[in-house]
């Protein structure tokens, strides 16, 4: 007969990922003729729990490599951009979000730019990422628990009398001189 027993342990408890896709307006100094790149570095988050959805707040750096003066010289425009995105994770099986709870983010997709165009002397950029969210919560489970315990193998050596006498026999105690 099985008898149950509740483990109180620390799971994920819910688990989602969101796709986001921004544009962005960046002023250049000159009025570029050319984009020649865009980079985006230093993508720093931190994700917290916002009554029943998740926040999380972010920043990037862009870099806009770009050519001016009829593509006679070029120049860097950068941003800092900071970021704060809500996702509605759905939680497993009644859980609750509180004080014990973790919030995990991890990029699925780094920050990365996707198209940049000229307008004037400012430069349009759209920004695409990813992020995966899990949420780290107590949680229980159950599992089934035997009363009988599985009988103990018996051990048997397999030396007897006759090997410890053949043993003692084929050792020269005169050896090491």
């Amino acid at each position: 007969m099985s008898l149950y027993k509740e483990i109180v342990t620390k799971a994920v408890i819910g688990k989602g990922k969101k796709y986001f896709k921004d544009n962005y307006t960046l002023e250049a100094e000159n009025s570029p003729t050319t984009i020649l790149g865009c980079w985006v570095i230093n993508h720093k988050f931190k994700g917290y729990k916002t009554g029943n959805k998740i926040g999380v707040n972010g920043s990037f750096d862009v870099n806009i490599w770009y050519s001016y003066d009829k593509d006679s010289k070029t120049m860097v425009a950068t941003k800092k951009i900071d970021y704060s995105d809500y996702l509605n994770v759905k939680v497993k099986d009644n859980a609750d979000l509180n004080d014990e709870t973790d919030i995990i983010v991890k990029p699925l997709k780094q920050p990365s730019c996707s198209s940049v165009s000229i307008n004037d002397s400012n430069i349009n950029f759209d920004i695409e990422k990813e992020l995966g969210v899990e949420i780290v919560g107590e949680t229980k489970v159950k599992i089934a628990v035997e009363e009988d315990e599985d009988p103990w193998d018996e051990i048997v050596d397999e030396v007897d009398d006759k090997v410890i006498k053949d043993i003692d026999n084929s050792v020269d105690e005169e050896y090491i001189k």
